[in-house]
């Protein structure tokens, strides 16, 4: 109980500054929480869908392939859709490289949307401390100036106390969110980096299955 009473009276010495501090930590760890959820689902979903199109597409099953892509949400079937939808049109690898490229630039928009605002978040957050701990300094240094010379060196040090917590609330509400982005930016790499290997795993599985036909 200790331990949350100082909580309390550490916000509450904080001034009006430790509210939008909290709202935008708030508003922060609620976009990344989301976003995590929604990268580790689409990573997933993505591991889930290879390991089933995988053995289809080494056995030269490109109609099953197609099959299966056209039947999943995910994004790596979004992207091979369009690689595969040209595979029985088309011969030249070149033009099936770009059709899913395309589709991988419309891709990682989706991926990163909002990430940015995490970051962004954090930032305002140590903004907003800053700016409470001055504009606490200035009330300090306003009400000292007319205060007893006695008392002006403890009436000074109390305040200014009082407004650094501003500052320290801001530091405490940014770097988890600074943390949680730097994870947030990785992770949507990583998914990133798996959706271009699977694209040129699949393109040289093509290519082979072209080459043997022809020499077939």
């Amino acid at each position: 109980m200790g331990f949350i009473y100082g909580v309390l009276g550490f916000f509450k010495n904080g001034g009006l500054f430790m509210y939008p501090i909290l709202f935008v930590f708030a508003m922060g760890a609620a976009i990344a929480y989301e976003r995590w959820v929604q990268l580790n689902r689409t990573r997933i979903k993505n591991e889930n869908m290879w390991n089933s199109l995988q053995p289809v597409l080494a056995g030269g099953k490109f109609d099953n392939a197609r099959e299966l892509v056209n039947n999943d949400d995910s994004t790596l079937a979004q992207m091979l859709g369009m690689g595969l939808a040209l595979q029985g049109a088309v011969r030249r690898r070149e033009e099936i490289e770009i059709a899913m490229e395309e589709s991988l630039m419309e891709i990682v928009p989706q991926l990163e949307k909002r990430t940015s605002y995490v970051a962004l978040l954090s930032n305002i957050a140590t903004l907003l401390g800053l700016l409470g701990t001055i504009m606490g300094l200035i009330e300090a240094f306003t009400a000292v100036a007319n205060a007893n010379p006695a008392e002006k060196a403890d009436l000074l040090s109390a305040s200014i106390s009082v407004a650094m917590n501003t500052t320290a609330f801001g530091l405490i509400a940014a770097i988890p969110l600074l943390i949680v982005h730097a994870v947030l930016t990785t992770t949507t790499a990583q998914i990133v980096d798996n959706l271009e290997m699977v694209s040129v795993k699949t393109l040289n599985i093509i290519s082979h299955c072209a080459k043997r036909a022809d020499h077939g």
